[in-house]
Parts: C-alpha cells; structure tokens; sequence
C-alpha cells in the first residue's frame, strides 16, 4: 500500500509539471493571440480613421476586410472545428464524443482568429484563446505520451489556461472549465487547470501588465436598501438572455437560405456590414473592451440603447457566420451595455444615484454571463478578477442568480451546450477500444446516492474501479453503497466514452 501511495504521489507531480509546461505554452501562444488581435484592430482603426480625409481609401479597406474573411473562411473550410469559439468542441472532446487532430485546428485557429477578430467583427478572443489553449494540452500530452486519462485532464489545463491568457482571470478560467466545460470537480481536474492557468496568466502579465482588463473604478458600495433594484435588473437580464439564446441559434438558419453564398463564404456578409460600423462608429466595434469601459461617460438612454441593438445584432450576424472568433466577450460587453441602460433609466426616474450606474454596469456583466453561459459561479469569480476587486461579491451574485432563475423559467439552456450539441458527431456502437477511465461525481440527490452498487443499471461495459471519498480509497463491491459526494472512476470502452457519458448524466438527474 505504501509503495501504491509512493507511486500515485510521483504521477500526481509529474502531471503537474505538465499542466505547468502547458500553462507556459499557453500563456505565450495565447499572450501572442491577443496582441496580434491588438495590432490588427488598431491598424484597421487607423484606416479608416484616414478614410475620413481621403475617401478613396474606403474601397481599399472593403476590399482588405473581405480578403481577411474570405481567407479565414476558407482555413474553416479545410477544418471546420477551427470555425466558432471552440468552446462545444472542447467540451465533445472532454465527453469523448469528437476527437481532432491538435495541429491542424491549431495553426487554423489562431491564423483565421486574428484576421476575422482583428477586423472588427463583433467576435471576442477568449473562446478561440480556449480552443488554442486546449490544442496546446493536446501536444504536451501527446510530446510527453501521458496516459488518455492525464491527456484530458492536459486538454482541460490547456483549456483553463488561454481563458487565463485572455482575460488575466486564472481563477475564473480554472472554474469555468470545471463549471462549464468539464462538469467535473475531480481534484485532479481543478488542482491541475488552476496551476496551469496561474502559470498562463504569470506569462501574459510580463508582456501586458498587471492592470486588470476591465479596470473599473467603482468606490460607492451598492446600498442594501436598494437591493430591489438588483432583483429587477435580473430578471431584465435573463429575459435578454434568453433571447440572444434564441437568436445565435436560429439565425444560422437564415445564412443557410442564401443560395448564392457556399458556407464558407458566409463571413463576406457581416463584412460588408462591418465597413459602414467601422467607418462611422470605429469604438464600438470589435470584443468591446473599450466600449465597457467608456459606458460611464454615456448617459443618454437612447443612445445606449441603440449602440445595445447594434451589438446583439451583429453579435449574432459575426458568429452565426461561422467565422473564427467567440460571444464570451461580446455577451459581457451587452451585459455592461444593459446594465448602464437600466442604471441610467432608473436615474432619469429619480430611483437611483448617478454614481451607483458604474455598479450596475459591473453587475450585469456577470448577470447576462450567468443567464446565457448558465455558470454563475465562473460569472462571479470572471468579473470579480476582471474588475480587479473583490469587495462587492453580494450584488454580482444576487444578480447573477436572478438572471439565472429567470433565464431556467423561461426555458433558456446552456448557450455551448446548445451549440454542441447541433454538431454532428459519430459514435461508435461496438466496442472494439481499448479500455478507457471516466471519472463522475455523486450529486446530492441523483438516482446514484444512497444506492448500492449492485442496484444501479450501470451502462454495458462498464466497470466501477475505484470511489474516492474524503481521503480514502475504496474498491467496491457489489454491496458497497454510494454516497453523494463521491467520486466514482469508471473503466469503460474507449469507443464507448460519448455514450456511458451521457447515460451517466441521466442517472445523475434527480429523483422522481
């Protein structure tokens, strides 16, 4: 036993200093993402910028737009998983439901990421910075031959680390894989996707500072007595949820009616919209960092209103293309939007402090994060570590659980599990694999709890190994009854992991 021990010890800080190598890879490769994205957008600002004086250049800057997406389209044409955010294949993957070759949606993504994201679509960094980041696992896992089982728990690293990249938010990347992506909050997940992500977000910090991306100056605490106010602004957040839900994914449909256009060429439409945006509103145009962070200064309802329907608008046209590029950031930057919008309506009505707007605007970030994502955990700790602040944890969550609830009433579903599961992808129904290891945990209250092993319909093939509760390790038997709580480790068919997945989900589902 103690040799059992010595030997789990030495593979727990070898697949450590893994994770830490994939953090580091990570940090450079998603570190350089973002400031190329930087670069190119910056330069296409200026172009048009000088397109004021000189007319002419206009058609220079269409013509350069759409050679950008017509070259991105076609990269998403030769692999079509390095089209979108990335985010549902990272998820099949982790389900054993999509396999892919690292290499080739790598340098895909990260080339059609910068010129698509770059040219101003409404598209944000971050789910292409997870994609690359799990690419990134994938290598070190296959460069160091670690087991399947260490290589997804590399790929979910690699994953938690370019969301870290991204945003400087290693602790909200580290939760969101095991909230969002994983569904799993097996140490070995957690442990391993925080370290990397920390070693990710240490690199990026060396190139772009320690200033937190969205460094929001807010000093007035929001007043209890006004917590009303946070209950209303969930709810009008869930509701706007759950429509951009709708919208992102019944919009693709409408490209699909274009005769004229090959899928892969969807990317000129939003283009050829994007050159009058940018030529006439060159700050709202991109991920909307900037745009977040000059909301304060706008204190026209209207006006907010009309810059919130031009986002969610061609949020939904940019994506639904099919180009290289995310909704994380665009999500956030409505949220902000929304939250000003209903600040400032408030403060027109004489309900609300101008100076408390800047709070709300924060707040709903994480409110409309938490309504489409369905993550509210990872929407609070993100804008917490965003923001750079800590001090008003309360209000992100009343609002992030508000807009939660209203979103779940209305029949609103998770936005990337939505959209993997509109992805085609084979499985294998005879099992010819080799074996494989999935690890689930008990919830309270789900069919397994409090049974024996021998009561439950485990799927074909499929052998309990090990349960890990607390500290100890406990080889079951037939007899031995589970608890919620812990931490089962299956033996399955390698071939079979997309199915005993989701069979397992639905036992997890609670008791009738």
């Amino acid at each position: 036993m103690e040799s059992e021990d010595r030997q789990t010890r030495k593979s727990n800080l070898r697949l450590l200093f893994e994770a830490l190598v994939v953090g580091l890879v990570a940090g450079i490769v998603v570190g350089s993402f973002r400031w190329l994205i930087g670069q190119t957008l910056a330069m296409w600002q200026k172009g048009y910028q000088a397109a004021h004086a000189n007319p002419a250049l206009l058609w220079l800057l269409a013509g350069g737009v759409l050679a950008s997406v017509i070259v991105a389209g076609f990269l998403v044409k030769q692999q079509p998983h390095a089209g979108g955010s990335g985010i549902p294949e990272v998820e099949l993957q982790l389900q054993g439901k999509l396999q892919l070759a690292w290499w080739p949606v790598f340098w895909r993504k990260f080339i059609g990421g910068v010129l698509s994201i770059g040219s101003g679509l409404f598209l944000g960094r971050e789910g292409p910075s997870i994609q690359l980041g799990s690419t990134v696992g994938q290598g070190v896992a296959q460069g160091f031959k670690a087991s399947k089982s260490d290589s997804r728990v590399l790929l979910a690293t690699g994953a938690a680390s370019g969301l870290s990249a991204a945003f400087g938010a290693p602790l909200g990347g580290a939760m969101f894989i095991v909230e969002e992506v994983f569904h799993n909050f097996s140490p070995r997940v957690w442990l391993n996707a925080l370290a990397g992500a920390i070693m990710a977000n240490f690199v990026v910090s060396n190139v772009f500072g320690q200033t937190p991306v969205l460094a929001i100056d807010y000093k007035h605490s929001f007043p209890i007595l006004q917590y009303w106010q946070l209950l209303l602004l969930g709810a009008f957040l869930g509701l706007i949820g759950r429509f951009y839900q709708w919208g992102l994914l019944n919009f693709s449909h409408v490209y699909q009616k274009i005769p004229v256009l090959p899928r892969w060429l969807h990317g000129i439409i939003p283009a050829l919209i994007l050159v009058p945006v940018m030529y006439y509103f060159p700050g709202y145009v991109g991920g909307g960092n900037n745009l977040i962070l000059s909301l304060n200064q706008i204190h026209a309802v209207n006006v907010l209103v009309l810059i919130f329907l031009l986002r969610i608008s061609f949020s939904i046209v940019s994506y639904d293309s099919g180009l290289p590029g995310g909704i994380f950031l665009p999500i956030l930057t409505m949220g902000a939007l929304l939250g000003a919008v209903y600040g400032q309506f408030m403060v027109d009505l004489g309900l609300l402090d101008q100076k408390l707007v800047v709070n709300l605007i924060i707040f709903s970030m994480a409110g409309l994060f938490s309504a489409i994502v369905r993550s509210p955990f990872t929407a609070i700790m993100l804008i917490a570590e965003m923001v750079g602040s800590l001090l008003h944890l309360m209000p992100l969550a009343v609002v992030s659980v508000a807009a939660y609830v209203v979103n779940e009433l209305l029949g609103g579903v998770p936005i990337y599990e939505s959209l993997a599961g509109r992805m085609q992808t084979k499985e294998d129904n005879d099992y010819v694999g080799e074996a494989d290891q999935l690890t689930i945990s008990i919830y309270e209250g789900s069919q397994l709890a409090d049974h024996q092993v021998k009561e439950i319909a485990w799927p074909d093939r499929t052998l309990v190994r090990v349960i890990h509760r607390g500290q100890k390790d406990i080889i079951p038997n037939g007899n031995t009854k589970l608890l919620a709580g812990d931490l089962l480790v299956l033996e399955i068919d390698e071939n079979q992991r997309g199915l005993v997945y989701d069979k397992m989900a639905s036992l997890q589902e609670a008791k009738e």
